[in-house]
Parts: C-alpha cells; sequence; structure tokens
C-alpha cells in the first residue's frame, strides 16, 4: 500500500530528509510591511532576515488554505498529515476542512495529526511516519503509536533575538531593552496541548545553552531508544557545538541538524534554537 506524508511549512527538513521521505509541503505565507511571501523551496531565508530587522512593523504569518491541502490530498488515497500546533496556527484547521471536503466526493484515508509542537517537532513526527511505513505497520496502528510518540515528544528553544516578541506585543519595550542589557535568554518550550511556556530565564547565552542540556536529562528517559533534532536559524556552528554537547551527556539513537526554513525564521530569529526529542 502506498501513503503520502504531507506537512506544512514549519517541518523544517535538510536535502537528504527531503528526498528520502518524498514529503508533500503546503507552505504558509509570511506577510512583512506590503509584501506577502510564500514559505516555499524559493524563499530566499537570509533576506527575509534582513527584512525582519529593519521593519518597524511586526512580521505575521497566515495558515494555507483547504485548497492549499487539497492538491496535496489528490496525489495519493492514503495520506498521513502533520501540522504545526493548533494553539499556534489555523492551519490544523485548515488540513481538516480540505479532509472534509475530498471525503464526501473521494474514497481516501486521510490522518491529519495535531503536532501539539512547531519546526523540528514536527520533523521528528514525519520521521517517525516514515519509519512505521517502512516497517510495514497498518495504518490505523501507524495513527495510534504516532499519537502515543506525539503525546510524549519534548520541544525546548532559546531566542537569541527578542525583536519579534516585542514588535508583536509579547514583550514590552522596556522589558526587552532590560533583557537585552542584563542578556537574559529566555528558555521556552511546548506544553501538551501545543501552547508555549517559559521554562526558565537564564543570564547569559552560554549558561542559557548548559541549562538547556540539563533540562533535557530533567525531562527525558530511554534515550538511546530516541532521536534527537535541532533547528536552527543561521547559526549552524552553534547548532553543531550544542549537538557535540548532548552527544557527551545522552545517548540518544541520533542526533540530526537542521536549518529553518522561513516560517520557524519568523518565530525563532537570528540565532534561534529549536531542539525536540
Amino acid at each position: 500500500m502506498e501513503y503520502k506524508i504531507v506537512s506544512d511549512s514549519s517541518c523544517d527538513l535538510n536535502e537528504e530528509l527531503k528526498e528520502q521521505m518524498n514529503i508533500g509541503l503546503v507552505p504558509l505565507k509570511i506577510n512583512i510591511d506590503d509584501k506577502s511571501l510564500v514559505d516555499d523551496e524559493n524563499l530566499d531565508v537570509s533576506k527575509l532576515l534582513t527584512d525582519m530587522k529593519n521593519s518597524k512593523d511586526h512580521v505575521r504569518t497566515s495558515s494555507p488554505s483547504p485548497g492549499d491541502f487539497l492538491k496535496e490530498y489528490e496525489k495519493k488515497d492514503n495520506i498521513f498529515v502533520v501540522t504545526l500546533s493548533s494553539q499556534l496556527s489555523g492551519t490544523y484547521n485548515a488540513a481538516i476542512l480540505a479532509k472534509n471536503i475530498i471525503a464526501d466526493n473521494m474514497e481516501k484515508f486521510i490522518h491529519v495529526f495535531d503536532s501539539k509542537t512547531a519546526s523540528i517537532g514536527e520533523t521528528l513526527i514525519t520521521m517517525k511516519i516514515f519509519e512505521l511505513i517502512q516497517k510495514q505497520y497498518n495504518k490505523l496502528d501507524i495513527v495510534n503509536k504516532v499519537e502515543e510518540y506525539i503525546d510524549g515528544l519534548k520541544t525546548f528553544f532559546i531566542l537569541e533575538n527578542l525583536d519579534n516578541l516585542i514588535k508583536g506585543g509579547r514583550m514590552t519595550k522596556i522589558a526587552g531593552h532590560i533583557a537585552s542589557i542584563l542578556s537574559i535568554k529566555p528558555i521556552m518550550g511546548s506544553d501538551k496541548d501545543g501552547n508555549i511556556k517559559l521554562v526558565d530565564k537564564i543570564r547569559g547565552t552560554k549558561r542559557a545553552f548548559k541549562r538547556l542540556v540539563d533540562i533535557i536529562g530533567e525531562e527525558g528517559n530511554n534515550f538511546e531508544n530516541k532521536i534527537l533534532g535541532i533547528s536552527h536559524c543561521n547559526a549552524e556552528e552553534r547548532a553543531i557545538k550544542l549537538k557535540d554537547e548532548i552527544s557527551k551527556r545522552y545517548n540518544f539513537k541520533d542526533i540530526i541538524v537542521v536549518e529553518m526554513a522561513g516560517l520557524s525564521s519568523v518565530y525563532a530569529n537570528d540565532g534561534g534554537i529549536v531542539i525536540a526529542f
């Protein structure tokens, strides 16, 4: 039985993963000043970061339409979909609506997973689906095992730059200014419902990443059976160093590093790092 994996452009992939899994990516849109950018392979992320830095306004994103998902749904009869957390975006609802539209007209199996995460967290979920397909699990077993995997997934991130939080009104200019002067780095994470939560506030970048490595041990277990993913926004050297530090402390089955695409870069900003396991 042939399956198709579909995700949105929050799912950060390197070329190897794209080729291996043949994922259909449905792009979100990024709205900056008077421009609307499609978050696909043609997006220049480096220019996006420059435009974000120069813009006085908050950069906004918009979900794909149900029609965007329908284009991917038409390609196969058995489809697994992974979307950005429903608490952060309307993408999940668009994917469900598209499923309901096509179900009325065609006999297809489509299951939409609410990732309850973003970025590299979505990546790991698509990898889990691909692994189970390769092991020839039936589709209902895949659904159950992936939902269980999502429930156990941990996601954390560190922001180097607080500009977008300030522009978006999530942090006042005064608080942001004080945080920048004191070099306070918030460590954020996702809760069980897929909302963003504050995990810790650490002074200094080095201390923040050391604390992040500690948090892995506090929050996780059975590392030998898990893959840890790291996604970075224009911070490959930092991501590789973090990978090395994690490898020294924990025996993960594998650790992968990918560069963020546009959507994740909007929220993590230049220097941001996201991990999931």
